[in-house]
């Protein structure tokens, strides 16, 4: 794993386990948007980098960042703060990059829970990870933000369900725990939206999108 600026793994005593750490994964082939789609720019940042600089301004620890072999072009548009790994068998499905990330955080003896993003969604807000680790704090160990009642990301995944996500395989993820385990869903309205960016049309939609709002702002400044 590779530790930036400074941060490293926490090697306290267990204690309560009270901190809840949220893992990025960006480390998707970007096979229908012709290439590594989240280093494309959104408004002059790269979609991974509003990925994790909301993760960042959430206040949770530690942030880490999960890509495929090879993506170490990633790691260079990323802030300081970040821990990037490297999920081997990437190309072989999601299960795999959460594998990568629950593996990491095995050192983090004071961490209970992890809150899950994608690197391809980059208007989740902070607020919405703030949310979630406050159902953590109040109990729950698998919680799942929604927005106007639908289920999407990011997913809050308690160590004591770990050991079932390093048995994953393939091309799944958190939804295969929330079909066997209750899991609380935490209204993240208003927080940021949780559009995924997977072809050019997606990317070209959000730009317009950012444009119009920079427009309204504007004009409601003049």
């Amino acid at each position: 794993m590779g530790a930036r600026d400074g941060v490293g793994r926490d090697r306290a005593a267990p204690g309560s386990r009270s901190q809840v750490a949220i893992g990025i994964l960006a480390a998707g082939a970007g096979a229908r948007f012709g290439g590594p789609k989240v280093l494309a720019e959104l408004g002059g940042r790269p979609i991974v980098r509003r990925a994790v600089d909301a993760a960042m301004e959430s206040g949770l620890r530690p942030v880490i960042t999960v890509v495929g072999p090879g993506f170490g072009s990633i790691e260079r548009v990323l802030p300081a703060g970040v821990d990037v790994v490297t999920a081997p068998a990437a190309r072989l499905g999601l299960a795999h990059s959460l594998r990568a990330l629950i593996r990491a955080l095995d050192g983090w003896r004071q961490v209970g829970a992890v809150c899950v993003g994608l690197g391809d969604q980059p208007l989740v807000g902070p607020d919405a990870y703030r949310n979630l680790a406050a159902s953590y704090a109040a109990g729950s160990s698998l919680a799942v933000a929604t927005y106007a009642g639908q289920r999407r990301n990011p997913v809050l995944i308690g160590r004591n369900h770990w050991p079932a996500l390093l048995r994953l395989r393939g091309d799944v993820g958190a939804r295969a725990l929330m079909d066997r385990f209750p899991v609380l869903e935490v209204a993240c309205d208003g927080t940021g939206r949780p559009d995924d960016v997977d072809t050019l049309a997606d990317l070209a939609r959000l730009e317009r999108e950012l444009d119009r709002d920079d427009e309204d702002f504007d004009g409601m400044d003049r």
